[in-house]
């Protein structure tokens, strides 16, 4: 089911004139403006920004040079996103919560080969700002180490992770 809108403005300022676009994890709708009252378990798939070209530069300059993300300033009401079908409504029946492990592991390790190929010339800066989102996101989020944490945090960042979950 389609709940969000393809031709979204800018996440930082609102404009309409978008350049560039990343996808996210759903889970990083927690880390935005505005992101609380949607469910994050209930999005298909992963979560689009898109930005301008004055807010592309900072979001780029953040990543690339601050190794950091800009997800707080994000508003989420302009993100695009599709929501599964709310069966509880339409069935008077519970569905199961999604469980987006599956969809954030896959992310990270897409982010880590794109990080891994920094250096090849087909590797286009879009990709590397991706990547660098996504990971941080995910390591704020305590889905998966950051770098310099040991092996130790993996085992439980899963659990509180899935304990905090809305």
């Amino acid at each position: 089911m389609y709940a969000g809108l393809k031709n979204t403005p800018c996440c930082l300022c609102g404009r309409d004139d978008t350049h560039t676009r990343i996808a996210v994890p759903p889970r990083a709708l927690r880390l935005m403006e505005n992101g609380d009252p949607i469910s994050w378990r209930d999005v298909v798939g992963t979560v689009t920004l898109r930005f301008c070209a004055d807010d592309w530069d900072l979001v780029s300059d953040l990543a690339i040079e601050m190794d950091t993300h800009p997800l707080s300033r994000c508003n989420a009401a302009h993100v695009s996103l599709d929501l599964r079908e709310d069966h509880e409504a339409l069935l008077s029946a519970t569905k199961a919560e999604t469980d987006q492990t599956e969809l954030e592991a896959r992310l990270a390790r897409e982010a880590e080969a794109t990080l891994d190929a920094v250096d090849d010339p087909y590797t286009e800066e879009r990709d590397v700002v991706e990547a660098i989102v996504v990971l941080r996101a995910l390591e704020e989020l305590g889905v998966r180490d950051g770098p310099g944490r040991g092996a130790e945090g993996a085992a439980g960042a899963g659990e509180s992770a899935a304990a905090d979950d809305d």
